[in-house]
């Protein structure tokens, strides 16, 4: 499938691993950024959404999207899993638990731009399938363009290409994901709302999130395949 993302904020939070652990699949390890664990924030509107090679169908390939992840790592691969996806779209909701086996739910979105050119953002979730959750922010980016150099920690959260998830019998799956790198900018953001990761069993801490804005990115997701779950040891 591809996709367009825009006008996105990442918010990310340190957590010690064991807040993690028992919400994250025991055949999942998480990885690690200096002996911590991070779950992030991603709100962002999506669109172009088709079949590859496909033109995208009116109506229904474009909505705000909103995840909530974190990081782990499986036969030397890096990658994410998802705590929850919530969408504009309940086809896209419906497709995507049914191909990619990840916790869509539907919700009621908006992103509007202000007067001043910030975003302002607000989603809650409608989706009786899963524990309310909501978030409001107000957001903008406040500097020029850069790429993550690698081994820093904003390339460790943000460049990933597979996605994992855990499918009706309890197998892993993973989606490769193919883009650019990320054109990453320092951001401001005004959080008013927000129950994402509660919702999920996880209390964020109360320092404030490490933020970062990126106006585009065009992206393919690949088809989810099982893999074996033989994994090494948690750690970077």
């Amino acid at each position: 499938m591809a996709q367009r993302w825009t006008d996105l904020l990442f918010a990310h939070w340190p957590l010690d691993p064991n807040a993690l652990r028992g919400v994250v699949p025991a055949s999942l390890p998480l990885d690690l950024f200096d002996n911590r664990a991070w779950i992030s924030i991603a709100a962002f509107f999506l669109s172009h959404l088709r079949p590859r090679w496909l033109p995208a169908l009116p109506f229904v390939s474009e909505f705000p999207e909103l995840n909530v992840r974190t990081y782990v790592t499986l036969g030397g691969k890096p990658g994410v899993y998802f705590f929850s996806l919530d969408a504009g779209s309940a086809i896209a909701v419906a497709a995507a638990r049914a191909t990619y086996f990840l916790p869509y739910f539907r919700a009621s979105m908006n992103i509007r731009a202000a007067a001043d050119g910030a975003l302002q953002y607000h989603s809650r979730r409608t989706d009786s399938r899963g524990r309310p959750a909501e978030l409001s922010a107000r957001y903008r980016p406040t500097g020029p363009i850069s790429r993550a150099k690698p081994g820093s920690l904003d390339h460790w959260l943000t460049e990933r290409y597979c996605l994992y998830a855990i499918d009706h019998a309890a197998r892993i799956r993973r989606a490769d994901i193919h883009h650019h790198p990320w054109p990453l900018q320092p951001a401001q953001a005004e959080i008013d709302a927000n129950s994402m990761a509660s919702a999920a069993g996880i209390a964020l801490p109360a320092a404030p999130p490490r933020l970062s804005f990126s106006s585009r990115l065009d992206v393919v997701v690949w088809a989810p395949v099982r893999v074996n779950d033989s994994s090494p040891p948690e750690g970077r």
